[in-house]
């Protein structure tokens, strides 16, 4: 008689408790999580275990094996993906009858499906920006070698940005790791990204969740504009004259300013040396994430990050120490201005958005009502302000994803970092 079987890189031996004998879609609601569900072509549902949110999903075992296998190496990569917790193998129903495995997914902290944000009253140009997103993420799983083959909204979660957003994809299941890709799988994966997103906004327009302005057929368009625009940015050789090799310095700077690292650059001259040519080689995407990390610890999207280092910067200004060794003045900075604005959010409030995407929306308000007040409103003012005018008014995103009021110690999301839980090895659970 076959044992049912838990594989996971983390073995956690509360997944046991899950009622893995019944149909996932006949789940009772005393074990799921209220969460906004995206489009899936199989039966999905969220599950709250142990402080944490967990998304099940029913397929085969050989797929659930596969797309296991392709996320883990994905996060390897560093690549925005959901987190693989583990597959589950020989389930049974009560009669005997064998039941489909499941693939188990860490579900992503206050992101959401493209419908739940739409759901919300958000700017006209929300679906740009949406598209903006996923094309960095489709040119960053390009760059390592990863063919998606089902680019849409709805396999992917966004998460708020700064005033941008970061996507992340979801599902795996039709894609491929390759050593490089070719010039036409890329393009197909650039076709059906616009195909599917034009066939997804146009349903959004049906159910009245577009704004009217929004033009489908220009949003899929820009996506393969902007798609076309980064990979030339990332991997398009310039040619320049020798007398000119400012230039070099100033293609890294351009790409720093896209978010990216250039860890090798591919810098070759012809024979007499008067033409130099050069290559980014090596690119990785994090640029201010990873600089704001190496000076205070802070693990965040890379537009906040970009945004919490110029207010860093401000702070250098203003404290007058310009020659001081940067990390001290980074860890002043995070002691005396980053958490005391957070820790002055009332605890209940701060579910409503992550720690660095609050302290962006202060600092957007503090300029504000510094601009109508005629002088520079300190920021503990404008956290007041903020908390008062602004965010209790705000839809609570923590509660929409599955978290009770109170459930979390929020203090320790001020210096939280991504899941470092170990993925070399794996694990067994049976019963």
């Amino acid at each position: 008689m076959e044992q049912l079987q838990i594989t996971s890189a983390a073995p956690d031996s509360a997944l046991l408790d899950l009622p893995w004998r019944t149909p996932l879609a006949d789940w009772p609601a005393d074990v799921l999580a209220a969460l906004p569900r995206g489009i899936s072509r199989h039966v999905v549902r969220f599950v709250r275990l142990d402080g944490r949110v967990l998304a099940i999903k029913e397929i085969s075992e050989a797929v659930a094996f596969r797309e296991y296998d392709l996320l883990r190496q994905l996060r390897k990569l560093e690549i925005p993906a959901v987190r693989p917790v583990g597959v589950v193998t020989g389930r049974l129903d009560d009669d005997g009858e064998p039941l489909e495995a499941a693939l188990v997914t860490e579900h992503l902290a206050f992101s959401l499906p493209y419908r739940a944000v739409f759901s919300q009253a958000l700017r006209p140009d929300t679906a740009a920006r949406l598209i903006d997103a996923l094309a960095v993420l489709l040119v960053r799983l390009h760059l390592v070698g990863f063919y998606w083959g089902d680019v849409s909204l709805s396999n992917t979660l966004f998460r708020r940005d700064a005033h941008q957003f970061a996507a992340y994809l979801v599902d795996a299941e039709t894609g491929d790791l390759h050593r490089e890709l070719s010039r036409g799988q890329r393009e197909y994966d650039v076709d059906l990204a616009r195909t599917n997103i034009i066939g997804e906004l146009m349903d959004l327009a049906a159910g009245e969740l577009l704004d009217e302005d929004v033009d489908e057929l220009a949003i899929g368009d820009a996506l393969v504009s902007r798609y076309a625009e980064l990979w030339e940015a990332l991997t398009g050789v310039e040619s320049f004259g020798s007398d000119e090799r400012w230039r070099v310095a100033a293609r890294i700077d351009r790409l720093n300013d896209l978010g990216f690292d250039v860890g090798e650059l591919s810098i070759t001259t012809d024979i007499d040396g008067t033409t130099v040519r050069i290559q980014p080689q090596v690119v990785d995407a994090g640029h201010h994430s990873r600089r704001l990390f190496r000076l205070t610890g802070l693990d965040v999207q890379d537009n906040q990050a970009r945004r919490l280092l110029n207010d860093l910067d401000s702070y250098v200004a203003a404290t007058d120490r310009q020659e001081d060794d940067p990390q001290m003045v980074a860890h002043d900075w995070s002691q005396n201005i980053f958490q005391p604005t957070i820790r002055a959010v009332p605890r209940d409030l701060r579910r409503k958005l992550e720690p660095a995407q609050l302290f962006h929306e202060i600092l957007d308000h503090r300029w504000f009502i510094s601009e109508q007040a005629g002088r520079d409103v300190p920021m503990p003012e404008a956290t007041a302000s903020y908390v008062e005018h602004v965010l209790r008014h705000r839809p609570d995103e923590k509660a929409i994803l599955g978290a009770p009021p109170g459930e979390q110690d929020l203090d320790a999301d001020v210096d939280a970092g991504p899941d470092s839980a170990p993925e070399d090895d794996h694990f067994h659970l049976s019963t």
